[in-house]
């Protein structure tokens, strides 16, 4: 049975894990799942932006541990770092609809997206420790979201906190009532949408690579960067339509 369910509308794909029994917990076939799903998103150019959902009251309980202390070993292994690397290195943005609990490996996969929005009242935190494990290979995707202070305690304490407080610690972008959620996520996909594919791309790389590089190497290669969007077709299109008041070819009818 398929735990990954999508729907493709307009140019925006819907990703919905819908593992409900195991609360949306990493499990190999959900991962498999899950992977292959976002390899056809980024390979379709139909598709514009991705939007990860949920069903039921939980986003993603982190990593399944049925699975993980069972002596059964599934067919195949998807390492997490597959699922997590894909957000940073897809030429596509990807948007987070978190619309349940997040916690453990969870709040690697909403801090991994693009930009996350979740709910004031859902639980959010780095469980790990309570377990007798650590917040290992998530920590390296929300270390630099975090400032010391809060990070040390989330990851130390185990304790669960809210939507809100993810918000305030840079884990999530925002967080809402229920009643908000789909106004949220509608404008914040309606705001890709008028973004030319090229240039999301080209952005995601500066957010990407930028912040590791020294300025010297940085301001080369961004010139170099900026020359090349500038001499593209998406750009020439771009500035004609400014010029003459209408929307680029690209943006949504809507």
């Amino acid at each position: 049975m398929s735990v990954v369910e999508t729907a493709l509308d307009r140019g925006v794909l819907t990703v919905t894990l819908a593992d409900e029994e195991n609360r949306n917990a990493l499990s190999s076939h959900l991962l498999v799942e899950l992977v292959d799903t976002l390899d056809e998103a980024d390979a379709n150019p139909s598709v514009r932006v991705v939007v990860i959902t949920n069903k039921g009251t939980v986003f993603c309980a982190g990593a399944n541990l049925k699975e993980r202390s069972s002596s059964e070993k599934p067919s195949r292994i998807v390492d997490p770092l597959e699922l997590f690397g894909r957000f940073r290195n897809s030429p596509k943005p990807y948007v987070g609809r978190i619309a349940g609990h997040c916690v453990a490996g969870g709040m690697g996969l909403a801090a991994a997206l693009d930009i996350s929005v979740g709910l004031v009242d859902a639980k959010f935190g780095f469980t790990e420790v309570r377990i007798g494990v650590a917040p290992a290979m998530i920590s390296v995707i929300c270390l630099p979201k975090m400032n010391r202070a809060d990070a040390s305690s989330a990851f130390l304490r185990g304790n669960r906190f809210t939507g809100r407080e993810a918000a305030e610690m840079g884990l999530i972008n925002s967080a809402v009532t229920p009643e908000n959620l789909d106004a949220e996520v509608d404008a914040i996909v309606a705001d890709l949408l008028r973004g030319g594919p090229q240039a999301l791309a080209a952005t995601k790389q500066l957010l990407a690579n930028v912040p590791g590089m020294p300025a010297d190497d940085a301001f080369e290669w961004t010139k170099q960067l900026s020359s090349d969007l500038f001499r593209g077709e998406e750009a020439r299109e771009g500035m004609t339509a400014f010029v003459e008041k209408r929307p680029p070819s690209w943006a949504d009818p809507t």
